[in-house]
């Protein structure tokens, strides 16, 4: 026995020592398994965290409606009883430190006045001067109107002339008829330019030469801040520019072209040597034979720049929109005419306008003076005026939570409620905040209002809080008392 017992320790620690390793690795991984479950186990055997509540109106539909048109809204829907109103804005509507808000609530459809707080006082609007631009522009031009870039021809065949209309949303590539900026692309031009070159036996060298004249007076409005110039806010006006006014479509802030023609004019010559024309280094100024049409090219509709102008809050799309306003009205494409063209278009909507004081009609100027109360009066010629051609600036208000200057808004708890709903044009300066635009609350009643902030602490976060949040409020007014 004791020889047997002897043998099978050995073979047992012969075993042993072969197989201790895997056995230990074996081991380990299940001490490894057991830890991971046991961290898991919390999950795994306890009831999962509620999804948090969406609101209704934020939902996705559940299948595509069959309507073919937009449904209109119910006239009988109950009007806003303006104590109510009262009420709810007096507790949201408040500034963030020193300054004061004036504000307006009106029924689209009557023009009653559900809530008046100093709506008749004359404020700094920021870029809500943009709503004047835009019903002043789509007034006196119509909305389908566009704007035309030329390539005109001189007495001297080796000389071409890029001749501005009034687009600054040119694109440096080619024309893209779905676009709004980059719409008339300058390579088009370029390569229809050096095709009817190439047919009339001009080889080259070409010069190319920028005619700018349609716009007069000086390029940079005095009223402006030569500090916000030089942040990139605006720049230099002309009346053809790349980008509107930029670098690159896609840059929003920083440096601008100084000189927006001539860098569209060097873009172009590029464009035409890259098309198999030589070209002459260098950009001049001059004018062509305008009988003589070497290439031409189409801006998008005045209605897409007004909704891009709204909906991005371009201050130099706003001055060229607001030059173009003036040429149509038969006054002098400057500054001076411009504000002069949309006070008068605003009178002829019937607005009150002897009060307005206009500098600038993008609205970085801090000399501009106009109330609560008539630009509720604006956005309510847009919503439900006589005049359907103002209609068409309706796509361009920024959407809350979703689209343009309003699209990192309405998320907070206390603002969410109007996220998709409220849609209004935005303006911001250091000590000024306005928000107006329109809103369908909770009985079905479509409502224009307009909050604008004067004398603010500057970069107080709860002001712009303040005007979401009593928009929001109107988004969700049942309010009958």
């Amino acid at each position: 026995m004791g020889v047997k017992d002897g043998s099978a320790r050995s073979r047992f620690s012969a075993l042993w020592a072969r197989s201790r390793w895997p056995l230990l690795l074996l081991l380990v991984l299940l001490l490894l398994g057991a830890t991971v479950v046991a961290g898991m186990a919390p999950h795994l055997f306890s009831a999962p965290k509620a999804a948090p509540a969406v609101p209704a109106w934020q939902q996705l539909p559940d299948r595509l409606s069959d309507t073919k048109a937009v449904l209109p809204l119910d006239g009988e829907a109950p009007v806003p009883v303006p104590g109510e109103v009262a009420r709810l804005l007096n507790q949201t509507l408040r500034p963030d430190g020193p300054g004061d808000i004036s504000a307006v609530v009106m029924d689209a459809s009557s023009g009653d006045v559900l809530f008046d707080r100093a709506a008749g006082a004359a404020r700094i609007p920021a870029s809500n001067m943009k709503l004047l631009t835009a019903v002043a522009v789509l007034k006196a031009m119509g909305p389908e109107a566009r704007f035309t870039t030329r390539v005109l021809a001189t007495d001297d065949p080796s000389t071409v002339v890029l001749t501005g209309g009034g687009d600054v949303l040119l694109g440096a590539g080619d024309s893209d008829p779905a676009a709004v900026m980059g719409h008339a692309g300058l390579a088009s031009l370029a390569k229809e330019t050096a095709a009817k070159l190439t047919a009339a036996g001009v080889k080259g060298p070409v010069t190319v030469t920028v005619d700018d004249s349609l716009f007069s007076g000086p390029p940079l409005n005095p009223a402006w801040s030569l500090d916000d110039v030089a942040a990139g806010e605006t720049a230099p006006l002309f009346p053809l520019a790349l980008n509107s006014g930029r670098y690159a479509p896609g840059v929003t802030t920083g440096p601008r072209p100084q000189d927006a023609a001539a860098t569209a004019a060097e873009a172009f010559a590029r464009q035409l040597a890259a098309a198999g024309i030589e070209v002459r280094p260098g950009v001049e100024r001059g004018k062509g034979i305008p009988a003589n049409v070497l290439a031409a090219a189409e801006s998008a509709t005045v209605s897409d720049q007004v909704d891009l102008m709204l909906e991005s809050s371009d201050n130099f799309l706003a001055e060229a929109l607001g030059r173009m306003t003036a040429k149509a009205s038969g006054k002098e494409a400057t500054y001076d005419g411009a504000t002069a063209a949309v006070r008068q278009r605003l009178g002829e909507l019937g607005l009150a306008t002897d009060a307005m004081e206009l500098a600038d009609v993008s609205g970085l100027a801090l000399g501009n003076q106009v109330s609560a109360r008539q630009f509720a009066e604006v956005v309510r010629a847009i919503t439900s005026g006589p005049d359907p051609a103002l209609r068409t600036a309706l796509d361009g208000f920024p959407i809350a939570g979703l689209t343009g200057t309003l699209d990192d808004r309405y998320v907070e708890a206390g603002t969410a409620g109007g996220a998709g709903l409220v849609r209004a044009k935005t303006g911001t300066l250091n000590t000024v905040i306005a928000l107006s635009g329109y809103v369908v609350d909770a009985d079905g009643r479509l409502l224009v209002f307009s909050f604008i902030g004067n004398g603010l602490e500057p970069g107080a976060g709860g002001n712009k809080v303040a005007m979401d949040r009593s928009a929001s409020v109107l988004a969700a007014c049942g309010c009958r008392g």
